[in-house]
């Protein structure tokens, strides 16, 4: 499979282009929230490297949250227009896949977990490859009472869970890697629609 890959969902971007097997990831740990600034230049960068044309894209896949709104918003964008003019199917990934299929142990229930601030978080959990617990919005207290029903905790970055439970952190690339060629093989292509667990600050604060 030939795919171009993105995930803008974080304060990092991940760019992996992958031809005839063999996967070129380009990886900015902080982009202080420049995706748009940055994300054609890193696209180019990955796609060169892979000696891939966008034309020889079987398919695009953009992580579709939750994350950054902002950030996310500017993934599916850029992966629709690749696709649109292409004529080419799309993959929409989850931020919490990204977690998921970084698992050693696939056996264990995972919470994936991503920061939604001031103690919150948005979790899915994961067992057997299998979504146990769909994407929620919940506190760090209803984070630990899962854990304490035997959900191991995930996330893409260091997260403060807890005086004694450890989160283990999971590597954004290779999950994106995982993902994408797992998910693709199986052919779940579909809509790219932003994957918003709640609302955003300004939706809350205008009453919607």
């Amino acid at each position: 499979m030939n795919f171009l890959a993105i995930d803008t969902s974080g304060k990092y971007m991940t760019v992996i282009a992958q031809k005839d097997g063999k996967a070129h990831s380009v990886f900015v740990p902080d982009c202080a929230m420049r995706h748009s600034v940055l994300i054609m230049e890193k696209i180019d960068e990955a796609l060169k490297e892979a000696g891939l044309a966008l034309s020889e894209c079987d398919f695009f896949s953009a992580v579709v949250g939750a994350g950054s709104f902002t950030g996310i918003r500017i993934g599916i964008s850029a992966v629709k227009g690749f696709a649109l003019a292409f004529a080419k199917p799309v993959l929409p990934v989850t931020s919490f896949d990204l977690s998921a299929y970084n698992k050693v142990d696939c056996e264990q229930k995972t919470l994936c977990l991503v920061d939604a601030l001031h103690d919150y978080y948005y979790a899915c959990g994961y067992e057997q490859g299998a979504v146990t617990l769909e994407p929620a919005y919940l506190s760090e207290d209803e984070v630990l009472s899962l854990a304490g029903e035997g959900y191991a905790l995930c996330a893409l970055e260091e997260l403060p869970i807890g005086e004694k439970r450890s989160v283990r952190v999971a590597d954004p690339v290779q999950g994106l890697l995982n993902a994408v060629r797992d998910l693709g093989q199986k052919r779940a292509f579909g809509e790219l629609n932003a994957l918003y667990i709640r609302k955003s600050s300004a939706e809350i604060n205008a009453g919607r």
